[in-house]
């Protein structure tokens, strides 16, 4: 007989599908430059008709990934993109109508996934003020909840965690035998991380992408960091040949390349640096702590300038609505200084109450 599945009935989904290609893209967290163009260069005579025709191998990968990260394959699950780790997660350690706790607004595939399965999703909102105290996320985690889902740093909020912070929640989380889910996707523009957690306990688990500062978003490749025996169960969800080749081999390089990621790293801090000083001095309110992103509050209106952006200068951005004590504000994607500039002298003739 035919069905449907029910969860996906009322199930909210916005599928970009925007012809982007001529824009200064600020609106998806994307390095706008990518990678060198002589990086890529050197890449492609290892494109070889083999490579494309061949199912593609993890096993050296992963061992080149292990290295990096100072640990073993066995404590690593490749995916493609974080997204599908977190999908995989959410399968495997929580139940139908199983709770999930979360911080919102933040990446909203967290939401979606819970949704798609039948779980329950609850909601820790930010304060007005943009911060996120911890105690409203331990008061509501409960002996029903089988997954806490933290981000460090939280896209798009850009707020991170301290030490302590972190180990209080994971005292709680132990208490009341909750997994811990730590996405750290914007891991290498804030450089705190928690993966240590991840690979000396059970019941923690980490997500990250090579999409962002790795500048791969193209290439979709991601992976999970867990306990071996919690890695398996998320390994056992994977499709086959799930991750493909020619991202692998692009990851593989920027792993071996010395300099290029403290190059992909000074460029962004040089653009961070110059917009927040820029953005100061024209007297803009601001959050982002952390991450490849800001908030800006307009002095106009936020959607209007977003439209015109697009329209007038080429460039895009979003607006957020709801965001605390800063209302319906823009967020915009950190880059270079060179496209920051860019930005910035659209914004200042869009953005002009006189």
């Amino acid at each position: 007989m035919y069905y449907l599945n029910n969860n996906l009935k009322d199930l909210v989904r916005i599928f970009d599908q925007n012809e982007r290609k001529n824009y200064l893209r600020l609106d998806l967290n994307e390095n706008p430059g990518g990678l060198p163009q002589d990086f890529i260069d050197s890449i492609l005579p290892e494109i070889t008709p083999q490579l494309i025709a061949q199912y593609p191998e993890t096993h050296h990968f992963s061992e080149v990934l292990a290295k990096h990260l100072n640990t073993t394959p066995e404590h690593l699950c490749l995916v493609n993109g974080s997204a599908e780790g977190i999908r995989y997660i959410i399968q495997a350690f929580t139940s139908e109508s199983g709770k999930i706790v979360g911080v919102v607004p933040s990446y909203f595939m967290f939401q979606v996934y819970s949704e798609m399965y039948g779980r329950s999703f609850v909601k820790v909102p930010y304060n007005d003020d943009l911060s996120m105290d911890i105690q409203n996320i331990i008061s509501t985690l409960t002996p029903d909840t089988q997954l806490l889902i933290l981000l460090n740093p939280n896209n798009p909020m850009g707020n991170v965690y301290s030490e302590t912070e972190f180990q209080e929640i994971i005292k709680v989380c132990e208490q009341l035998e909750i997994t811990i889910l730590v996405d750290e996707a914007y891991h290498y523009f804030y450089p705190k991380t928690f993966i240590k957690y991840a690979l000396t306990s059970k019941h923690i688990l980490v997500t990250r992408t090579f999409s962002k500062l790795f500048s791969m978003a193209g290439c979709r490749l991601g992976y999970v960091v867990g306990h071996p025996d919690e890695i398996k169960m998320v390994q056992k969800l994977c499709t086959p040949h799930n991750t493909n080749a020619f991202a692998m081999l692009v990851a593989q390089k920027l792993l071996e390349t010395p300099g290029i990621l403290s190059s992909l790293i000074e460029d962004y801090t040089l653009g961070r640096d110059y917009l927040i000083k820029e953005l100061n001095s024209h007297k803009y309110l601001h959050k982002g702590d952390a991450g490849n992103f800001i908030f800006i509050k307009p002095k106009t209106n936020a959607l209007t300038i977003v439209e015109k952006m697009k329209s007038q200068k080429q460039i895009l951005i979003k607006s957020y609505s709801n965001v605390g004590n800063f209302g319906t504000c823009l967020r915009v994607t950190i880059g270079a200084k060179q496209y920051m500039e860019r930005f910035l002298d659209a914004l200042f003739e869009l953005d002009n109450t006189n």
